[in-house]
C-alpha cells in the first residue's frame, strides 16, 4: 500500500523538474517532486549552469582589470587574485538560489521527496533514502526529469583532483599550470576561459575540425580567434589515445584523427568535457518498459509521453538539445498537457550561448544548415566595430548576422558573437517566434546608443543595406 498518492510526481529538481512542478501546482495539481540530493535545482544549479556564470563574470572582471583600464581613466595598481573569496562568491550565489526554490516548492505546497526515485511499476514511484528507508507513492502521472552527466572516456579514471569533470573545474583550490581540456564544446571554452583568465596555460583538444561544433561556421572561426588571442591554444582534429595520471601531473597522448604522428602532452589537470548523456540509472525504465532510443535516451511522442502510459520524460533524457532553457520549456508545456491543457515546444527557436567573453549566441539554422537543406537564403551582417555604445564601451569584438529566406523574407537564424551575445539574442529568438521577417526588425525603433541597434543594422543589411557600415 502506498505512504500516499499525487496527481503528478516529478522525478529530478534541475531546471525542467522544478518548473513542471510549479506549473502543475499552479493549475490545481497535488505534485511531489523527488531529488537524491540533499539542495534543489539538479545539476545545472548546484554544480553547472549557475556557478560556472558565478566564475566566469568574476573572472572577466579580474581579467579586464588585471589587462589595465588606463584607456578609460582609471589607473589599477596593485590587483591580485583571492580566489577563495571567489569560490566563495559562487557558493553563495548557488545556496541562495537552492534556498529560493526549496521556498517556492513550500509557497506552492509542492511535496519535496528526498532520495533515489525508482519507477516500480506505471503509477507507483519508490524513494529510497540515503540512509535506506524506502517509501511507496502513487502518482497519476509520472515525469522523468533527471537530467544528465558528464559522459565518460573509456579507460579514463575520474577522480576530481587532477583529472576532473565539469564538477571538479568549478571547485579547484589553485589555479592550475597547465590545464588541458578535452572537448571543445560549450562546458569546455567556458571553463578553460575561466582559467586562462586566472592564469592557467590553456590548451583545448578536440576531435573536429571547428569548436563550439554545431554553432553557424563564420561564427566559430572568428570566436576561435578571439579565444586565441586570449591565450587558449587549440588542437583541432585531434584525440587524446592515453591519459594517465603520474603524482601531481598528467600524461596524454594525441594523434590526428585521421592518423598520423602522436604526441606528448604534460599537464597538471585535465578536464574531461567531451559532452553528457543522459542519466536513467536506477530508474527502473527497463522494468516498466519505457522504450530508449538507440542513444539512450528515452522515446517521447511531441506531447513528452513514453511509451508506457501515465509516463512522461523532458530535458536531457529525451531528444534535443541539453539546456537548461529547453528543459524549462518542456516542463511547463508538459506540466500544462497533463493538466488537459495544449501546449508546444518551438524546437526552432531555442537559443544557444556560450558565456565566454566575447559571448557567442545562436538561433535558428545556421549557413550550413540551409546549404544543405537548399534553402535560397541572404545575408544580413553588422559589426560592433561600427556600434557606437561597443566603441565606448571598448567591446568592439564580433558581429550580428541574420539569415533570412531570400523570397519571404522571414528570419531562418541568427547567430551574435560580442559583448552581452545571449542577451541579444532574446531578440532574436521573439522574432523567430513569432514569424518575423528581417524587415520587421529593421522598422523596429532600437534605443541609441545600444549594443542592441547592431541587431537593427543587420536586419537593415538583409534588406536595402545597413546605415553605419
Amino acid at each position: 500500500m502506498a505512504d500516499s498518492a499525487y496527481d503528478l510526481v516529478v522525478i529530478g529538481s534541475g531546471p525542467g523538474g522544478y518548473v513542471a512542478a510549479l506549473r502543475a501546482a499552479q493549475l490545481g495539481l497535488n505534485v511531489a517532486c523527488v531529488e537524491k540530493d540533499a539542495s534543489l535545482g539538479g545539476t545545472c544549479l548546484n554544480i553547472g549552469c549557475i556557478p560556472s556564470k558565478a566564475l566566469l563574470h568574476t573572472s572577466e572582471q579580474y581579467a579586464e582589470v588585471k589587462a589595465g583600464l588606463d584607456g578609460h581613466g582609471i589607473v589599477t595598481e596593485g590587483v591580485a587574485l583571492d580566489l577563495d573569496a571567489m569560490m566563495d562568491h559562487k557558493d553563495e550565489v548557488v545556496e541562495t538560489l537552492t534556498k529560493g526554490i526549496a521556498g517556492l516548492f513550500k509557497k506552492a505546497k509542492i511535496a519535496r521527496l528526498e532520495g533515489l526515485g525508482r519507477i516500480e511499476a506505471p503509477g507507483v514511484v519508490t524513494v529510497t533514502a540515503s540512509g535506506g528507508e524506502a517509501s511507496r507513492v502513487e502518482a497519476a502521472n509520472i515525469l522523468i526529469a533527471t537530467g544528465s552527466v558528464s559522459t565518460p572516456l573509456p579507460g579514463v579514471k575520474i577522480d576530481e583532483e587532477r583529472i576532473v569533470t565539469s564538477t571538479g573545474a568549478l571547485d579547484l583550490a589553485a589555479v592550475p599550470e597547465h590545464l588541458v581540456v578535452l572537448g571543445a564544446g560549450f562546458i569546455g571554452l567556458e571553463m578553460g576561459s575561466v582559467w586562462a583568465r586566472l592564469g592557467a596555460r590553456v590548451t583545448v583538444v578536440e576531435m573536429l575540425d571547428a569548436i563550439a561544433p554545431g554553432m553557424d561556421g563564420e561564427v566559430t572561426k572568428h570566436f576561435q580567434r578571439l579565444l586565441k588571442r586570449q591565450g587558449l591554444e587549440f588542437k583541432l582534429g585531434t584525440k587524446a589515445s592515453r591519459i594517465k595520471r603520474k603524482g601531481e601531473s598528467v600524461e596524454l597522448t594525441l594523434e590526428p584523427r585521421e592518423g598520423g604522428e602522436a604526441e606528448s602532452l604534460s599537464a597538471d589537470m585535465v578536464l574531461v568535457a567531451v559532452g553528457r548523456r543522459p542519466f536513467t540509472d536506477g530508474l527502473g525504465l527497463e522494468e516498466a518498459g519505457v522504450a530508449l532510443e538507440p542513444a539512450g535516451r528515452i522515446a517521447i511522442d511531441d506531447n513528452f509521453r513514453t511509451s508506457v502510459a501515465g509516463i512522461c520524460a523532458i530535458g536531457d533524457v529525451v531528444r534535443g538539445p541539453m539546456l537548461a532553457h529547453k528543459a524549462m520549456d518542456e516542463g511547463a508545456a508538459c506540466a500544462e498537457i497533463i493538466a488537459g491543457q495544449k501546449a508546444a515546444v518551438n524546437y526552432g527557436a531555442i537559443p544557444g550561448v556560450v558565456y565566454t567573453a566575447p559571448e557567442a549566441a545562436s538561433v535558428g539554422k545556421t549557413e550550413e544548415e540551409l546549404k544543405a537543406e537548399g534553402v535560397d537564403y541572404k545575408i544580413g551582417k553588422f559589426s560592433f566595430l561600427a556600434s557606437g555604445r561597443a566603441r565606448a564601451m571598448s567591446k568592439t569584438d564580433g558581429f550580428v548576422k541574420i539569415l533570412a529566406d531570400t523570397k519571404t523574407d522571414r528570419v531562418l537564424g541568427v547567430h551574435i558573437l560580442g559583448h552581452e551575445a545571449g542577451t541579444l539574442i532574446a531578440e532574436a529568438v521573439l522574432a523567430m517566434e513569432m514569424g518575423a521577417a528581417a524587415e520587421d526588425i529593421a522598422l523596429t525603433c532600437h534605443a541609441h546608443p545600444s549594443l542592441a541597434e547592431a541587431m537593427k543594422e543587420a536586419a537593415l543589411a538583409a534588406g536595402p543595406g545597413a546605415l553605419h557600415i
